[in-house]
């Protein structure tokens, strides 16, 4: 048996704190970047710096952005790079990549693509995926599977 039950501290605590209904994440963060600029995307795609333009459109992804169209408008200016890219021009384009971090945005995007298929889309994808993997592994595509920040 306790030898101190008289105390009441335990009733100063608010337990409604921890209620799941209040929990909030991240509200720092709300609008952590606006996205590729979609300008200089479109000048470097007409200028043929393919390569160029997917790693500015990978290094300033909304990840942290709660803005839906914001994320919306970044996945098709991604996915209008990626397709873009010859296949013959994949490899190039992935060896290029040399952080992890942006292997593993780039495999978020190809995720986000095969959701939203489009003509001859998935195929191309697909080759993305393969050379993707085979560059960053199965870590890679574990962290995009687990990850809270969707793009």
């Amino acid at each position: 048996m306790a030898k101190n039950t008289s105390s009441s501290a335990f009733r100063k605590i608010d337990v409604d704190q921890y209620n799941e209904d209040n929990f909030r994440e991240d509200d720092g963060v709300e609008s952590a970047s606006a996205g590729p600029d979609e300008s200089e995307i479109t000048t470097l795609l007409t200028q043929g710096k393919s390569v160029e333009a997917l790693l500015s459109a990978l290094q300033n992804a909304p990840l942290r952005c709660k803005n839906q169209n914001v994320k919306d408008n970044a996945l098709n200016i991604t996915l209008r790079v990626l397709l873009s890219i010859k296949s013959t021009q994949i490899d190039q384009a992935i060896d290029t990549l040399d952080q992890n971090d942006l292997i593993d945005v780039l495999m978020k995007y190809i995720y986000r693509g095969f959701e939203i298929p489009s003509e001859g889309s998935s195929g191309h994808l697909l080759q993305w995926h393969e050379k993707a993997f085979a560059k960053g592994g199965v870590g890679c595509i574990v962290r995009v599977l687990s990850d809270t920040n969707r793009a």
